[in-house]
């Protein structure tokens, strides 16, 4: 079925005339006919009778024309709505973050791209990894940033920063006349880790086990607010790794210092993912394009 012969056959009969319906369509006779005999062929009869050079609509025509005329409404509406759907949500950008990304990376990223796109409607939702893969998975966001790793195919991904996973100290700990410290010397610290199933701390967990020291640290603590495991470092309770853009501020002032490990450096990928459409909203596209920049 076609619309546009549908359209054809509607205007065929409110003109009775074949060419003055060609005019109207702006194609040619024949288009014309080849439109209504298609349609003749979908149906399997005649909807018009050419018998003495004169067209009439046989009855077969008549009872099609109102369903036709209907369907052409019912599509132009159609159109009509969607698109008026569309306007309304292409004002909308609705973005799901993992902790770290959310917290601390998006707020003046965010920032800047409102000022730059005042027209959008900008929703933050920050959810650990899995979570914010699963809103993915069900049309709640539109995209993703995440630091953990992506394993569903449907999904398509993209690197758009390294972060650097970096082992902090307060400012009072015995450390504090070492540039570097040699990965052994975790063993006799108190570490404050983040909950068990953190991608945080199953990267920094690998990276020990690599070196042979992860079933010889001492497990003080396990906390599963980033911001709790600082105060808890900065209060001297113990030693963390943490990402490099969480503790940039706490860096600066002071309240935390920053250890070398020698011969030892922890990186992750942060990631854009997506749902693999063929079509992509523009204020998506934009903040792709921002992100990227």
């Amino acid at each position: 079925m076609n619309i546009e012969n549908l359209k054809t056959f509607c205007l065929v009969v409110d003109e009775g005339s074949i060419s003055q319906a060609a005019r109207l369509r702006f194609i040619s006779q024949p288009a014309v006919t080849r439109q209504i005999h298609q349609l003749e062929n979908f149906y399997g009869t005649l909807l018009f009778d050419r018998t003495d050079g004169k067209l009439t609509v046989t009855e077969a025509g008549k009872m099609l024309y109102p369903f036709a005329t209907s369907i052409i409404n019912d599509f132009t509406r159609s159109k009509e709505v969607i698109r008026t759907a569309n306007d309304e949500l292409n004002k909308n950008l609705f973005v799901g973050a993992s902790l770290t990304i959310g917290e601390y990376l998006l707020p003046s990223l965010l920032g800047r791209f409102k000022k730059m796109n005042p027209e959008l409607n900008i929703t933050l939702s920050i959810k650990n990894t899995p979570s914010v893969l699963e809103d993915l998975a069900n049309n709640v966001i539109d995209i993703a940033m995440v630091e953990g790793i992506v394993e569903n195919n449907g999904f398509a991904t993209e690197k758009f920063a390294d972060d650097e996973l970096i082992l902090v100290y307060p400012p009072d700990h015995h450390w504090n006349n070492l540039t570097e410290i040699k990965i052994e010397q975790l063993i006799n610290e108190r570490m404050i880790w983040r909950e068990s199933h953190s991608g945080t701390r199953l990267i920094v967990e690998n990276t020990l086990r690599d070196h042979g020291v992860l079933d010889k640290i001492h497990d003080f603590m396990e906390i599963s607010s980033t911001q709790a495991i600082k105060s808890t470092v900065e209060a001297g309770l113990g030693i963390s790794i943490l990402s490099r853009l969480t503790v940039a501020r706490e860096l600066e002032l002071g309240t935390l210092k920053e250890m070398s490990i020698s011969g030892v450096t922890i990186k992750r990928s942060l990631w854009l993912v997506k749902k693999a459409h063929r079509f992509n909203r523009p204020g998506v596209s934009q903040f792709v394009q921002f992100i990227k920049d």
